[in-house]
């Protein structure tokens, strides 16, 4: 510590040495820097904050009825592309902002210097926009500003509608060209099945499924039919067994009207219950009798018929099971019959289809390609139709309602300072550089000019060693010399420093004003 302090009292003493060379230059280097800071001009800067907001309380009502975009997406997008080439024109070619006019071969130049200096930045959340914009002239940039933020608004509505009205537009053409393609698939698949009628049959198997499956058809219908067969066959072997007439005592005992028989005996017990609770003369034991007495005399003559009709009827067969196996035994014959008539047309079929093996697999692929192709198409047409009916709502929404509301939060206005670097910050740093730039003078002066001090550092710089010294005897006359001119020194530093305050603070004050 003690070498650095020596150090510093012998530069300090050198550039002592240069004094009045250190305080010409930093004048001459004060003067020079206000002169510049008088005619460098100040730097204003306008700006204005947007806020826009997409979270409306028709956006979440509308989810899976209309289509919508990604507002906020397209937000940032339009922030990001606001300072593009063509919006700069449009301010360029804007009188009321007033641009410099300049000639039409620097105009990319003046575009491309606009284009960096403009700002647009995102601050305080997804939505916030902050535009700003410095110029000499303040009212000029924030006329640029005012009109920045009008592009931005007008970007936003007229950029959702263009996009609107070409999806619209396109949906439409691609509507026309698809149901052209679907007509022409309807006819090319109509015109086959007409012309291969009985070769392709609309059906969801191919020809081998249809093959496989009539087969298993024959094959169950065999099934079905050796079972009926068997089953006749076992009842005919009753029948066989069986007598056809009852002995005599039994067959008295056989009704031939069965039907009548029952109403009267229901009729009978309801008549009995009925004289149990009531009198002979009471209308519904008389209507009761009346009803009996026409029953009996209808089987009467239902009896006379039957016999009118088969004299020999006491020949016929009286056994009930007989008869009722001679009933089955006919239902049976009646399924076997059916049953093979189904047998040989089934079998008659599936002899027709293997006879077009040739032709029905490559109709059947055909067949299938068409509906493949009718089935794309069709698929592909009803999902346009619905998207053109949810791009229609969209745009309706949008025109009866803004999905995004853009807010002016900030308008445009002119800061109260200028933009660092001003006048005030250039007249500190001019100081601050005049004085270094004597400071530094002093120092180069003993570089070139090197002193010496003291014995120590003669031999320190020499690195040889010193034989000897001679002291300085001071006068009075020379210290009362010193005095005055550490004094002269001190004025003018004081005069340099004031001039220097009072510059700044006059600075100050225009800068208010």
């Amino acid at each position: 510590m003690n070498d650095f302090t020596r150090q510093a009292a012998i530069l300090a003493a050198s550039v002592w040495r240069h004094r009045w060379t250190a305080v010409a230059v930093a004048w001459l280097v004060a003067i020079l820097g206000a002169l510049v800071v008088m005619v460098v001009p100040e730097r204003r800067e306008a700006r204005a904050s947007i806020y826009v907001d997409t979270q409306t309380v028709l956006r979440p009502m509308m989810v899976g009825l209309a289509f919508q975009p990604d507002i906020d997406q397209q937000v940032r997008m339009l922030g990001r592309t606001l300072i593009s080439r063509p919006n700069v024109e449009r301010l360029v070619d804007n009188p009321t902002i007033g641009l410099e006019k300049v000639d039409p071969s620097q105009v990319d130049s003046q575009i491309e210097t606009l284009m960096k200096t403009i700002k647009v930045v995102q601050t305080g959340g997804n939505n916030l926009y902050a535009i700003s914009y410095r110029d000499v002239d303040g009212e000029r940039a924030r006329r640029l500003v005012e009109g920045l933020v009008a592009l931005f608004m007008e970007s936003g509505v007229d950029s959702k509608r263009k996009d609107s009205a070409e999806a619209s537009r396109f949906i439409d053409e691609q509507i026309t060209a698809y149901e052209s393609k679907l007509t022409e698939a309807e006819n090319r698949l109509k015109e086959f099945k007409l012309k291969n009628m009985n070769v392709a049959a609309t059906q969801t198997q191919d020809f081998f499924g249809r093959i496989q499956s009539m087969t298993d058809e024959v094959n169950r219908l065999k099934v079905q039919l050796s079972a009926a067969e068997r089953s006749r066959d076992a009842i005919r072997r009753d029948l066989e067994s069986e007598e056809p007439q009852l002995p005599m005592g039994a067959a008295s005992a056989v009704s031939l009207t069965p039907d009548l028989d029952e109403r009267i005996r229901t009729l009978k017990r309801q008549l009995d219950d009925m004289e149990r609770r009531f009198t002979d003369n009471h209308p519904d034991v008389r209507t009761t009798r009346r009803m009996i007495g026409e029953l009996e005399q209808s089987r009467r003559d239902e009896l006379a018929r039957l016999q009118a009709e088969n004299p020999k009827r006491r020949a016929a067969a009286t056994n009930p099971v007989y008869q009722r196996l001679r009933n089955n035994l006919s239902d049976a014959e009646a399924s076997v019959a059916s049953l093979r008539g189904q047998l040989e047309a089934q079998v008659a079929r599936l002899e027709e289809i293997r006879s077009q093996a040739n032709q029905v697999p490559q109709a059947e692929a055909e067949l299938a390609q068409l509906n493949r192709d009718y089935e794309i198409m069709r698929r592909n047409y009803d999902q346009l139709v619905q998207r053109r009916e949810a791009a229609s709502l969209g745009v309706k929404i949008d025109q009866t309602s803004s999905m995004a509301d853009f807010r002016l939060i900030e308008p445009p206005r002119i800061l109260p300072s200028p933009v660092f670097p001003g006048k005030l910050q250039m007249a500190a740093g001019v100081m601050l550089l005049a004085l270094l730039a004597g400071g530094a003078v002093a120092y180069a002066m003993t570089l070139l000019n090197p002193t010496f001090s003291s014995e120590r550092e003669l031999r320190e710089f020499t690195k040889r060693p010193v034989l000897g010294s001679l002291t300085k005897i001071e006068d009075p006359r020379d210290r009362d010399l010193q005095r005055q001119d550490r004094m002269k020194l001190a004025g003018v530093m004081g005069l340099f420093l004031l001039a220097n305050v009072g510059w700044m603070a006059w600075i100050s004050t225009r800068t208010a004003s």
